[in-house]
């Protein structure tokens, strides 16, 4: 399959999703050597869960699939350009690639605008909307003492 293939399947997966009333209109899947291992869907109405966007479910599939968490030598198709959640997990994943299709403009020409959270990540913490602060109560470094210190940790 192409490119433009891997695409059509994402976009296909995000039209079936609204025509089935499931969820919003966006799809992506994840390929690896040329085989989809991973198709996610937008579930976040479906499920009541606002982390439940297509490409977030692409990876959940795609790294249960290949039992890793990571995503190295795959590529993410998605109908729509990420997010800025989904900007983060791919990262977190490291995939090779992403394509998308429709830009984050065009989504928010029909509702979806998530410029309001770009603004916000750019500005110090203290002037932004969403109140953020930190508490620093005894030991609070523990569990970061206890991971550097541990044997059997994962590094990511």
């Amino acid at each position: 399959m192409s490119n433009i293939d891997f695409m059509k399947n994402a976009i296909n997966v995000a039209s079936e999703n609204v025509l089935s009333n499931h969820g919003g209109p966006f799809g992506a899947i994840v390929v690896k050597d040329g085989k989809i291992i991973g198709i996610g869907r937008n579930e976040v109405t479906a499920t009541n869960d606002p982390t439940a966007h297509a490409e977030m479910q692409a990876i959940r599939a795609a790294c249960h699939y290949i039992n890793s968490f990571q995503l190295l030598d795959c590529d993410i198709y998605t109908s729509c350009e990420p997010c800025p959640m989904c900007i983060g997990a791919i990262y977190w994943a490291r995939p090779r690639a992403v394509y998308y299709a429709c830009t984050k403009d065009e989504a928010a020409k029909i509702g979806f605008d998530d410029q309001f959270i770009y603004e916000q990540l750019s500005l110090p913490i203290e002037q932004r909307k969403l109140k953020m602060q930190q508490i620093i109560p005894d030991q609070s470094d523990l569990p970061f003492r206890t991971w550097e210190n541990s044997r059997g940790k994962v590094n990511y």
